[in-house]
C-alpha cells in the first residue's frame, strides 16, 4: 500500500485554525482554502519534477555504496578477525553481553508498557 507523507495528511483547516464560530467572511474562506490546496498540490508537483530524479539517483547510489562496502569489507574484516583471534570473539560477545544486551532489554521492556488507544468522537 501507498503511505502518505505527514503533511499531505494535513488539512486546511488544520493550517488555518479558525474556529468555526469565527471564520472570516465566507468568500474569504472559500478562497483561501482553495488557494492553500492548489499551491501545496503545485508545489508538490514541481517540487517532485526537478528533485524526484536526481535525489533518486544520489540516494539510489549511496545505498549501492554502503551495500558494498559492507559486503566486501565490513563483514570479511569481521569474519576474519573472528576466526583467526578466538579471544576477539569472546570479548566482542563480552562487550555486547555487557553493554548492548542490557540497553535493548530495558528499551524493550520500557516500550512493552506502551498502550495505545485510538477513540474516534
Amino acid at each position: 500500500t501507498r503511505q502518505t507523507c505527514f503533511w499531505f495528511q494535513l488539512g486546511f483547516e488544520d493550517v488555518i485554525a479558525e474556529p468555526e464560530l469565527t471564520h472570516s467572511f465566507d468568500k474569504v474562506w472559500i478562497c483561501s482554502h482553495a488557494l492553500f490546496e492548489l499551491s501545496k498540490y503545485l508545489i508538490y508537483k514541481l517540487l517532485t519534477l526537478v528533485l524526484a530524479i536526481p535525489l533518486a539517483l544520489v540516494v539510489g547510489i549511496v545505498f549501492a555504496v554502503l551495500s558494498c562496502l559492507h559486503i566486501w569489507i565490513v563483514v570479511p574484516f569481521v569474519k576474519t578477525c573472528l576466526m583467526v583471534l578466538p579471544s576477539v570473539q569472546t570479548i566482542w560477545k563480552s562487550l555486547t553481553d555487557v553493554f548492548v544486551v542490557p540497553f535493548f532489554q530495558s528499551l524493550g521492556r520500557c516500550f512493552a508498557m506502551v498502550n495505545i488507544r485510538l477513540d474516534q468522537e
